[in-house]
């Protein structure tokens, strides 16, 4: 009986040429809608409105560009102050979750010295955050200032990235901002769920799905240089019902709770099982 196989890891890293010339084509024309849509992110950055279009435009053709479909389940709150909480397989999550959100990435400090992610980063106003307690203080002052001015913040609170087969623990330290109340409101916590569903139309098992998520040591230019060589990918992204941290108790808890309910939406998209 003939069966389709999966296809494994030792099948990719020998691309013909016309694969390499669409992915060296893809890689060309990314660079060029950056280089194009730089003076229209300088011109609208003292407007959050017009910044959080510019965003939303920008990353939307680098997906087009890159030969990446979204497929959205649920809505995006409209309640405020927001903050989305996502599981992070990947740095492809940042063009999915930036084309479909308003608001401004929490990022670890590093980013903002790699080349053009740093750059695309800061003129998208990521707060970029480091892991000293000595400024843990001033952190969160930026932070409430993005919320208490009606910017949502979008944060991954793995810490790091997970390999796409499974949602790592939330952190609870990272949910303190959402204890705070901004101009007497209590903060909203929407949890959002990524997962990488098909490619080439056929769905990812546990052999492929590391050829999209970026984690542990791997190179940065290497992996994209892969991921450019693949076939259309589609992404499934779940909004999740929003909640209060007061509802939930405490930070840990919050973590938890947010952490389950995106591990389970994740765990759905995964095995092709409608959203609820």
């Amino acid at each position: 009986m003939n069966q389709t196989a999966e296809p494994t890891p030792a099948r990719f890293g020998q691309h013909g040429r016309l694969e390499s010339l669409v992915a060296g084509l893809r890689l060309v024309a990314i660079g060029l809608w950056l280089l194009g849509c730089l003076p229209i992110y300088i011109a609208c950055t003292p407007w959050d409105a017009a910044q959080n279009l510019a965003n939303r435009v920008f990353w939307g053709g680098v997906l087009r560009l890159a030969n990446i479909h979204v497929r959205v389940h649920g809505r995006v709150s409209r309640l405020r102050p927001l903050l989305f909480v996502s599981n992070h397989a990947s740095y492809l999550d940042i063009p999915i979750l930036g084309s479909l959100l308003p608001g401004a990435f929490v990022a670890k400090a590093e980013i903002a010295g790699w080349p053009g992610i740093g750059l695309i980063a800061k003129l998208g106003r990521a707060v970029f955050v480091e892991r000293k307690r000595t400024e843990a203080a001033r952190q969160k002052e930026e932070l409430t200032k993005r919320l208490a001015r009606g910017e949502p913040l979008i944060l991954f609170p793995e810490g790091t990235s997970d390999d796409g087969n499974r949602v790592l623990p939330f952190k609870s330290t990272l949910f303190a901002i959402a204890e705070e109340e901004i101009d007497g409101q209590p903060v909203i916590v929407q949890p959002v769920a990524i997962a990488y569903t098909r490619c080439f139309g056929v769905p990812i098992g546990y052999l492929w799905r590391h050829f999209f998520a970026w984690y542990g040591d791997m190179e940065l230019a290497p992996h994209l240089w892969e991921v450019l060589h693949m076939g259309r990918l589609t992404v499934e992204v779940t909004f999740l019902e929003p909640r209060m941290l007061s509802a939930m108790g405490t930070r840990k808890a919050a973590a938890e709770s947010c952490h389950k309910a995106v591990r389970a939406a994740v765990a759905r998209s995964l095995s092709g099982l409608p959203s609820p």
